[in-house]
């Protein structure tokens, strides 16, 4: 129903093609970490709190707004920062369709890569495998053990699945 996804080229068209009613959301965390990765430590904390009223606002037109103001105040000095939030604006402006509550829980996609990592360090350890059934094994007992770590709910996960449950009624069945 929706897709969260950091800024790999192409990875939203491929989704588009293969799950046509999909909605693809960017990572706003993503956005945020690539557009003050040149920022100096100084300026960081202002930069990000103009970027939060850009991804927090209640509406795309204010948010678009704040992007105005945003590229206003700091394009002098980082032009990239609003070209880049620019470029990707369609895969942003999704968020703002939806109540507060499900934009709690599609903002990131920290929770899958935090998973991605923990599997990286288990078959690092494990070069070759002797058949896909021992790398598949591999992996099962590797998730079996993350997901023990999984001990937070996502945050209003209740809420979010109750929209998604009017908003997607026909996809999703509860």
């Amino acid at each position: 129903m929706i897709a969260c996804v950091d800024g790999l080229t192409g990875f939203p068209k491929a989704l588009e093609t293969v799950f046509p009613k999909t909605q693809v959301q960017l990572c706003i965390v993503h956005m945020v970490r690539n557009s003050v990765a040149f920022v100096p430590w100084q300026q960081r904390k202002q930069v990000c709190a103009d970027l939060k009223a850009i991804y927090s606002a209640a509406t795309e037109s204010e948010s678009e707004f704040n992007l105005e103001l945003f590229a206003e105040k700091w394009d002098k000095q980082y032009p990239s920062i609003s070209k880049s939030w620019r470029s990707h604006w369609a895969n942003i402006i999704p968020f703002f369709a939806f109540p507060p509550e499900i934009r709690r829980a599609i903002y990131t996609t920290n929770a899958i890569e935090s998973m991605n990592s923990s599997l990286r360090k288990v078959i690092k350890s494990q070069q070759i495998f002797p058949s896909d059934a021992a790398a598949f094994k591999l992996v099962y007992l590797a998730m079996r053990n993350i997901s023990k770590k999984w001990t937070m709910p996502i945050r209003d996960w209740k809420p979010a699945l109750n929209r998604f449950a009017i908003l997607f009624e026909d996809r999703l069945h509860i």
